[in-house]
């Protein structure tokens, strides 16, 4: 007898991704991506309308039910994971947006977020959130308050991309703790939604979804039926962030697995185990997920959008057609081929779409120190791609050796390099680093684990060989990585890495 299908959706950044799995086998029998058309403003906007999203979610479903044939049929559940962090105004009673969706990156607000860090000292933001500093997502509702002070009424609502998506499935609006964390909404010690931040602006709580409790689920209603062709009532699970629906989907890695999204941002995410307690300035601490410690998502302060412009300015253009793009990744590959470090003694400190540590009213942080006059373009790709992957070995060291995880679990788009891999294996020499064979739809996967736990972990890994006779010379970089970051930025306090200890 034919299994059921489930369909799983991650709204991501850039790309809709949805895929169809076997509900027992946790086969991936379809899967469909699209590109979402991002629109990019001069003074630092990443905006996205709702109704782009409804035709790519459209499209995706539709493609997908024309791929898959006669298991359509057999569509039992959907899963929702999302970005988190966006936001978007909507009417409260229809749905309907009322603005674009600024992405999580959307920059314009960071004015806002500077002011309310100047407002309220440190220990206020950690006692609600457990890190340092203002949500970014309560600067943008600041900064939207001040642009549309029409919209702050009973008749709207503030969501997100998940929150839209599954209120078009169910007809309900349920958001994630991700989301809310960044928002400013839900606090990490009490594991409640909180009105406090959100007072700081004379917004009531009311103002944002209701939290989805655990992994509960909702039912398809009559209208997404006939728009996706699917059966009124099956179960709608979520909404999920996309962080924690890749863990679920790489958990079953290890124990107690440290999962890596090398993705627009690179993050790392994993559980605190019982008897240890730990934090950095920028972490994210939601709701356990597996029954067992506190789930954390720690982002880095740096990601592929280093990456797109090392390719584009070293390795060619990634982002004029895709035969180019494609050119530009044979490039890189070949210059891997050649060598995988840089010449020694040069780094990148790879915080391309940070502050500049120089004049704090400005945008690139970005360093390379050892420039000479034999430096190559090839040099510079290779000294980015390691700069990255020492910025993701300095914030984890610590958990690393600590034994609270036991393997590493590698996922995401540049994770399909195998230097990234390789670099990865050196950087976390001591632990099994894995690279999840099906990373691009992981989230999706993930996030069926409440309709089908098997389905939303059965995921390939395989394991990564670094090269081994590079473990000495790619252990020298790193001290001097670290030495030149503590040179630049060792005076900042949010930057420190990820640290812990026993309770």
């Amino acid at each position: 007898m034919a299994e059921d299908v489930l369909i799983g959706i991650d709204l991501g950044t850039t790309v809709l991704k949805v895929g169809a799995f076997g509900a027992a086998s946790g086969r991936c029998v379809g899967a469909v991506s699209r590109r979402l058309p991002v629109r990019f403003t001069a003074d630092g906007g990443r905006e996205l309308d709702a109704a782009l999203i409804d035709r790519a979610l459209d499209g995706a479903f539709s493609e997908l039910r024309r791929g898959i044939g006669g298991r359509w049929g057999r569509v039992s559940g959907v899963g929702v994971a999302a970005q988190g962090g966006s936001t978007m105004m909507a009417e409260r009673s229809t749905g309907r947006a009322v603005t674009p969706m600024y992405l999580w990156n959307d920059a314009r607000a960071s004015g806002w977020v500077s002011r309310l860090a100047e407002e309220h000292d440190r220990p206020f933001w950690r006692r609600l959130f457990c890190f340092d500093m203002p949500p970014t997502g309560l600067g943008r509702l600041a900064w939207l308050r001040d642009q549309r002070p029409d919209l702050f009424r009973a008749r709207f609502i503030h969501i997100g991309a998940g929150e839209y998506v599954f209120r078009r499935l169910t007809g309900i609006w349920r958001q994630d703790a991700g989301n809310a964390i960044q928002v400013g909404s839900y606090n990490a010690r009490t594991r409640r939604l909180d009105g406090a931040a959100l007072g700081l602006l004379g917004i009531p709580l009311e103002f944002v979804a209701p939290l989805r409790q655990g992994h509960e689920t909702a039912e398809v209603v009559q209208e997404a039926a006939r728009a996706f062709r699917i059966a009124e009532g099956i179960a709608v699970t979520g909404p999920y962030i996309d962080q924690e629906a890749s863990y679920l989907s790489a958990a079953g890695a290890g124990s107690n697995p440290l999962q890596v999204s090398m993705g627009t941002a690179w993050v790392g995410n994993f559980t605190l185990p019982a008897g240890m307690r730990g934090g950095s300035p920028s972490q994210l601490v939601l709701p356990p997920l597996l029954e067992r410690g506190p789930f954390v998502i720690q982002p880095l302060y740096a990601g592929n959008s280093t990456w797109d412009w090392a390719l584009e300015t070293f390795a060619g253009r990634p982002h004029t057609v895709p035969p180019r793009a494609a050119g530009a990744l044979k490039s890189a590959a070949a210059v891997f081929s050649r060598a995988m470090l840089p010449h020694p003694g040069l780094v990148c400190i790879p915080y391309c779409v940070q502050q500049n540590p120089l004049r704090r009213d400005e945008y690139g942080g970005g360093v390379y120190l050892g420039v000479g006059t034999g430096t190559s373009k090839s040099d510079f790709l290779r000294a980015t791609a390691l700069g990255l992957v020492c910025e993701l070995g300095r914030v984890f060291a610590g958990l690393a050796g600590s034994g609270a995880v036991d393997a590493v679990v590698l996922g995401g788009g540049a994770s399909k390099g195998a230097y990234f891999r390789q670099l990865a294996g050196l950087a976390f020499g001591r632990l099994p680093v894995l690279w999840q064979a099906d990373y691009n739809m992981s989230a999706a996967r993930g996030s069926l684990f409440a309709l089908s736990p098997r389905a939303a972990s059965a995921s390939q890994f395989r394991r990564v060989e670094a090269p081994v006779e590079l473990a000495e010379p790619f252990g020298r970089a790193f001290e001097i990585y670290e030495s030149a970051f503590a040179e630049v930025y060792g005076r900042n306090p949010d930057l420190r890495p990820y640290q812990w200890r026993a309770k």
